[in-house]
Protein backbone atom coordinates (compact mmCIF):
# COMPACT_ATOMS: atom_id res chain seq x y z
CA UNK A 1 0.00 0.00 0.00
CA UNK A 2 1.31 3.45 -0.92
CA UNK A 3 1.48 6.20 1.62
CA UNK A 4 0.42 9.61 0.39
CA UNK A 5 0.25 13.21 1.55
CA UNK A 6 -2.53 15.59 0.59
CA UNK A 7 -1.95 19.22 -0.08
CA UNK A 8 -4.09 21.91 -1.62
CA UNK A 9 -2.53 21.28 -5.01
CA UNK A 10 -1.49 17.63 -5.35
CA UNK A 11 -1.38 14.10 -3.96
CA UNK A 12 2.08 12.57 -3.57
CA UNK A 13 2.58 8.80 -3.96
CA UNK A 14 6.14 7.57 -3.61
CA UNK A 15 7.97 9.66 -6.24
CA UNK A 16 4.94 10.68 -8.31
CA UNK A 17 2.55 13.62 -8.09
CA UNK A 18 -0.99 13.40 -9.39
CA UNK A 19 -1.73 16.56 -11.32
CA UNK A 20 -5.14 18.24 -11.32
CA UNK A 21 -6.30 15.85 -14.05
CA UNK A 22 -5.32 12.85 -11.92
CA UNK A 23 -2.38 11.91 -14.14
CA UNK A 24 0.88 10.86 -12.45
CA UNK A 25 3.89 13.11 -12.96
CA UNK A 26 7.35 11.89 -11.91
CA UNK A 27 9.04 14.03 -9.27
CA UNK A 28 12.74 14.76 -9.31
CA UNK A 29 13.97 12.85 -6.26
CA UNK A 30 16.32 15.70 -5.35
CA UNK A 31 13.59 18.33 -5.56
CA UNK A 32 11.82 19.67 -2.54
CA UNK A 33 8.04 19.45 -2.72
CA UNK A 34 6.38 22.54 -1.27
CA UNK A 35 2.85 22.00 0.00
CA UNK A 36 2.13 25.21 1.89
CA UNK A 37 0.23 28.08 0.29
CA UNK A 38 2.04 31.34 -0.26
CA UNK A 39 0.64 34.29 1.68
CA UNK A 40 0.30 37.93 0.79
CA UNK A 41 3.03 40.22 2.06
CA UNK A 42 2.04 41.99 5.27
CA UNK A 43 3.22 44.72 7.61
CA UNK A 44 6.51 43.73 9.23
CA UNK A 45 7.68 41.64 6.25
CA UNK A 46 10.85 42.44 4.28
CA UNK A 47 10.50 43.38 0.62
CA UNK A 48 11.87 40.57 -1.58
CA UNK A 49 15.17 40.93 -3.40
CA UNK A 50 13.80 40.90 -6.95
CA UNK A 51 14.96 42.86 -9.98
CA UNK A 52 12.60 45.24 -11.73
CA UNK A 53 13.48 47.33 -14.77
CA UNK A 54 13.69 51.09 -15.29
CA UNK A 55 13.61 52.59 -18.81
CA UNK A 56 15.06 49.49 -20.55
CA UNK A 57 15.74 45.78 -20.01
CA UNK A 58 19.42 46.66 -19.44
CA UNK A 59 18.67 48.78 -16.35
CA UNK A 60 17.88 46.42 -13.46
CA UNK A 61 16.73 47.83 -10.13
CA UNK A 62 16.79 45.41 -7.20
CA UNK A 63 13.93 46.26 -4.85
CA UNK A 64 15.70 45.18 -1.64
CA UNK A 65 18.75 47.28 -2.58
CA UNK A 66 16.59 50.26 -3.58
CA UNK A 67 14.82 50.24 -0.20
CA UNK A 68 17.90 49.65 1.99
CA UNK A 69 18.30 52.50 4.49
CA UNK A 70 15.48 54.54 2.94
CA UNK A 71 11.82 55.36 3.41
CA UNK A 72 10.14 54.34 0.15
CA UNK A 73 6.56 54.73 -1.00
CA UNK A 74 5.69 51.98 -3.47
CA UNK A 75 2.41 51.85 -5.32
CA UNK A 76 1.32 49.36 -7.93
CA UNK A 77 -1.23 49.58 -10.71
CA UNK A 78 -2.94 47.01 -12.96
CA UNK A 79 -1.57 48.60 -16.12
CA UNK A 80 0.16 51.59 -17.65
CA UNK A 81 -2.05 53.83 -19.79
CA UNK A 82 -5.25 52.32 -18.34
CA UNK A 83 -7.99 54.83 -17.40
CA UNK A 84 -7.93 54.78 -13.58
CA UNK A 85 -4.16 54.52 -13.47
CA UNK A 86 -3.68 57.39 -15.95
CA UNK A 87 -6.42 59.74 -14.76
CA UNK A 88 -6.09 59.33 -11.00
CA UNK A 89 -3.49 57.02 -9.52
CA UNK A 90 -0.18 58.06 -11.13
CA UNK A 91 -1.10 61.77 -11.46
CA UNK A 92 -1.93 61.91 -7.75
CA UNK A 93 1.54 60.68 -6.79
CA UNK A 94 3.23 62.99 -9.32
CA UNK A 95 1.27 65.96 -7.94
CA UNK A 96 2.00 65.11 -4.29
CA UNK A 97 5.62 63.98 -4.78
CA UNK A 98 7.07 67.19 -3.33
CA UNK A 99 4.88 67.02 -0.22
CA UNK A 100 5.57 63.29 0.30
CA UNK A 101 9.32 63.78 -0.07
CA UNK A 102 9.35 66.78 2.28
CA UNK A 103 7.49 64.57 4.79
CA UNK A 104 10.30 62.01 4.74
CA UNK A 105 9.92 59.79 1.68
CA UNK A 106 13.26 59.19 -0.04
CA UNK A 107 11.78 57.53 -3.14
CA UNK A 108 8.34 57.11 -4.69
CA UNK A 109 8.08 54.04 -6.93
CA UNK A 110 5.33 52.94 -9.32
CA UNK A 111 5.27 49.25 -10.31
CA UNK A 112 3.23 47.58 -13.02
CA UNK A 113 3.30 44.31 -14.94
CA UNK A 114 4.42 45.95 -18.17
CA UNK A 115 7.65 46.19 -20.12
CA UNK A 116 10.17 48.90 -19.18
CA UNK A 117 9.67 50.86 -22.41
CA UNK A 118 5.94 51.18 -21.75
CA UNK A 119 6.52 52.25 -18.13
CA UNK A 120 9.09 54.83 -19.25
CA UNK A 121 6.77 56.29 -21.91
CA UNK A 122 3.86 56.39 -19.46
CA UNK A 123 5.98 58.19 -16.86
CA UNK A 124 7.16 60.76 -19.42
CA UNK A 125 3.57 61.41 -20.51
CA UNK A 126 2.70 62.26 -16.88
CA UNK A 127 5.87 64.26 -16.08
CA UNK A 128 6.97 61.69 -13.47
CA UNK A 129 10.71 62.18 -14.10
CA UNK A 130 12.43 63.15 -10.85
CA UNK A 131 9.21 62.58 -8.90
CA UNK A 132 8.11 58.95 -9.33
CA UNK A 133 10.35 56.10 -10.48
CA UNK A 134 8.56 53.95 -13.06
CA UNK A 135 9.57 50.31 -12.58
CA UNK A 136 8.46 47.45 -14.82
CA UNK A 137 7.70 43.94 -13.57
CA UNK A 138 7.52 42.30 -17.03
CA UNK A 139 7.25 38.65 -15.92
CA UNK A 140 5.25 39.53 -12.76
CA UNK A 141 8.03 38.06 -10.59
CA UNK A 142 7.72 40.82 -7.99
CA UNK A 143 3.92 40.73 -8.08
CA UNK A 144 3.89 36.96 -7.59
CA UNK A 145 6.42 37.14 -4.74
CA UNK A 146 4.15 39.59 -2.90
CA UNK A 147 1.07 37.46 -3.68
CA UNK A 148 -0.62 40.61 -4.97
CA UNK A 149 -1.51 39.45 -8.46
CA UNK A 150 -4.91 39.55 -10.12
CA UNK A 151 -6.06 37.61 -13.17
CA UNK A 152 -7.36 40.30 -15.53
CA UNK A 153 -7.85 38.66 -18.96
CA UNK A 154 -8.87 41.93 -20.74
CA UNK A 155 -5.48 43.40 -19.71
CA UNK A 156 -3.48 40.34 -20.78
CA UNK A 157 -3.84 37.97 -17.83
CA UNK A 158 -1.83 38.26 -14.63
CA UNK A 159 -1.52 41.86 -13.48
CA UNK A 160 -0.88 43.56 -10.17
CA UNK A 161 -3.63 44.43 -7.77
CA UNK A 162 -3.79 48.12 -7.01
CA UNK A 163 -2.04 48.85 -3.71
CA UNK A 164 0.35 51.16 -1.92
CA UNK A 165 2.87 50.56 0.83
CA UNK A 166 5.38 52.47 2.89
CA UNK A 167 8.72 50.73 3.43
CA UNK A 168 11.39 51.67 5.95
CA UNK A 169 14.78 50.06 5.34
CA UNK A 170 13.03 47.39 3.24
CA UNK A 171 10.39 46.52 5.88
CA UNK A 172 6.69 47.04 5.14
CA UNK A 173 5.38 49.62 7.63
CA UNK A 174 1.95 50.04 6.05
CA UNK A 175 0.09 48.24 3.26
CA UNK A 176 -3.10 49.41 1.57
CA UNK A 177 -4.59 46.94 -0.91
CA UNK A 178 -7.74 48.00 -2.71
CA UNK A 179 -10.60 45.77 -1.47
CA UNK A 180 -11.51 44.68 -5.02
CA UNK A 181 -7.89 44.80 -6.21
CA UNK A 182 -8.50 47.51 -8.79
CA UNK A 183 -10.52 50.34 -7.17
CA UNK A 184 -9.26 53.81 -6.34
CA UNK A 185 -9.64 54.50 -2.64
CA UNK A 186 -7.12 53.42 0.02
CA UNK A 187 -4.03 53.27 -2.24
CA UNK A 188 -4.12 56.86 -3.47
CA UNK A 189 -1.39 59.42 -2.72
CA UNK A 190 -3.54 61.42 -0.32
CA UNK A 191 -4.02 58.30 1.86
CA UNK A 192 -0.28 57.76 2.48
CA UNK A 193 0.69 58.16 6.13
CA UNK A 194 4.39 58.77 6.76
Amino acid sequence: MHSFVRSSCAVVKNSFVLNQCGRPVLLNAAATFHTSKMVQIKEGDKIPSIDLFEDSPANKVNMADLCAGKKVILFAVPGAFTPGCSKTHLPGYVEKAGDLKSSGATEIVCVSVNDPFVMSAWGKQHNATGKVRMLADPAAAFTKALELGADLPPLGGLRSKRYSMVLEDGVVKSLNVEPDGTGLSCSLADKIKL
